[in-house]
């Protein structure tokens, strides 16, 4: 579950670049508009990214990691749906925000998790696939 989330929040990146285009045939705004689709996720994801943490220490991992797993996900359903061009950029700085929660959620989950060196670098490891596997199944879903 861990790892999902992970390759959630790395497979959205990509999958956004890919659906780009046909994102601004659809809502009709222009080539210097184009950046704000994405600057929006990451502004909100930097910048409350350390705060996620501290959250998360504060007030649960668990719960802040499922908070920010459904609220990114009804973000990115939102997105999907979007009709306007705010309604778009709105959607992916909510993403960015509840993804500053799931991530470090995420990540002091697994830590806390597996104590054991052994079992800890493994599942790292297995945490650390996510970014590799993101481009191609964005390739592939972004085509459907």
């Amino acid at each position: 579950m861990l790892g999902i989330a992970q390759l959630m929040v790395v497979l959205d990146t990509t999958v956004v670049n890919i659906a780009l285009p046909s994102a601004q045939r659809s809502l009709g705004f222009d080539d210097g508009d184009r950046q704000w689709i994405v600057t929006a996720y990451a502004l909100a994801f930097g910048s409350l990214l350390l705060l996620g943490g501290r959250l998360a220490d504060l007030f649960g991992r668990k719960r802040l990691f499922l908070i920010g797993l459904i609220g990114f996900s009804i973000a990115s359903a939102v997105g999907g749906a979007a009709t306007s061009f705010g309604m778009l950029v709105t959607a992916r700085a909510v993403q960015g925000m509840f993804g500053a929660l799931l991530a470090p959620a995420a990540l002091s989950l697994l830590s806390t998790t597996f104590t054991r060196p052994s079992e800890r670098s493994k599942a790292f490891a297995s945490m650390a696939r996510s970014p590799a596997v993101a481009p191609p199944l964005a390739c592939c879903s972004a085509a459907f």
